[in-house]
């Protein structure tokens, strides 16, 4: 008896990136695999394998009604950029009980890692003192008052609270900050967690020391953390962006840092790469990371874990979903946001 199809267009991702040698294995077990090569795939090729194909795992989906319409034993379409797509049919998907999954929740570990990182060293003055140091103007035992904070009982805020904060949370609890989170989705769900209270986006701005900018983007919440709510900042607020720039007015962000009122690390810019003439390269106060945050080796193999186990759950009928499920109340949102992969 002939396994299942999956077609793996996984290109730009590379197959090691995504997979531990175990868990592809594991996928070869469950299906035939079709791709999973290290370059891309040509669309006739993908074209020509749909209508066989019971999964489909790609890094840009391209799924239109007359595509999906030759894929009679289609299943699940498995996106592993990092977010849903636009080029997808979500609503011809969802007719035809096609689950559209995302590999999202793959990056929570290593995205929260490198945001407990950027806070600890924003915090605590690293960065700057280190670039003090090389320059022969380092403070010895200096407290550095105004700048520098421990995390231990600080108050914390979250821009969004999907399972990137989430995953942050549960990392910072031994320094057992007070921590509140902006997330309208969550808190119309329903959602509650412990150590953490939902408050208006204004009262983070005005009240925590660090802030952490880690939402979907999506078309209403372009620059959310607006000019005006930056002005409104206290002084020596530390800003960690690590979800996407476009949630930010970056270029209010980069001016306050550089004029001393703020502290500002972000691992992600409104143009990637960032030009070398760039004069945000010069400014102060600034901590960058040329988005590596998942950039890690097998910082994205969860996503591969992930993609065997749901995809050995759906040939089994279960319904236990490791994977982002869409849904058209989420895609509406998201996929007219622009994307950057991480």
């Amino acid at each position: 008896m002939s396994k299942p199809l999956i077609i793996m267009d996984q290109h730009f991702r590379q197959v090691e990136e995504l997979f531990r040698p175990s868990a592809f294995a594991g996928l070869s077990e469950h299906c035939d695999i079709h791709g999973g090569v290290n370059w891309p795939m040509t669309r006739e090729d993908f074209l020509l394998r749909l209508p066989e194909a019971e999964f489909v795992v790609a890094a840009k989906p391209e799924l239109d009604r007359s595509d999906l319409d030759k894929a009679p034993n289609l299943k699940a379409v498995i996106e592993v950029s990092g977010t849903f797509q636009t080029g997808i049919d979500y609503e011809a998907c969802f007719e035809r009980d096609i689950e559209v999954l995302s590999c999202a929740p793959g990056f929570r570990r290593s995205v929260a890692e490198m945001a407990l990182g950027l806070m600890i060293a924003g915090g605590r003055g690293i960065v700057d003192e280190h670039e003090r140091f090389r320059a022969g103007s380092e403070r010895w035992f200096n407290d550095n008052l105004g700048t520098d904070f421990s995390l231990y009982g600080q108050s914390i805020g979250f821009v969004g609270f999907g399972s990137i904060a989430q995953e942050c949370l549960r990392l910072l609890k031994p320094f057992a900050p007070r921590v509140h989170a902006f997330d309208p989705w969550l808190k119309a769900a329903g959602a509650s967690f412990d150590d953490m209270t939902f408050v208006a986006l204004e009262e983070i701005v005005r009240t925590c020391r660090c802030i952490v900018v880690a939402a979907t983007p999506t078309e209403e919440n372009y620059k959310l953390v607006s000019r005006g709510l930056i002005e409104q900042m206290r002084p020596g607020t530390l800003v960690v962006v690590i979800s996407r720039s476009h949630l930010v007015d970056f270029d209010a962000l980069v001016e306050a840092a550089d004029a001393g009122r703020i502290r500002l690390a972000s691992d992600v810019f409104p143009r990637e790469p960032v030009s070398k003439r760039a004069e945000m390269r010069q400014a102060e106060n600034v901590i960058w990371s040329p988005h590596r945050a998942a950039a890690v080796e097998g910082g994205r193999h969860p996503i591969g874990d992930m993609i065997l186990h749901d995809v050995a759950a759906i040939l089994s009928g279960s319904k236990d979903r490791l994977l982002q499920a869409a849904s058209l109340a989420t895609v509406r949102k998201i996929i007219r946001a622009p994307l950057v992969a991480g």
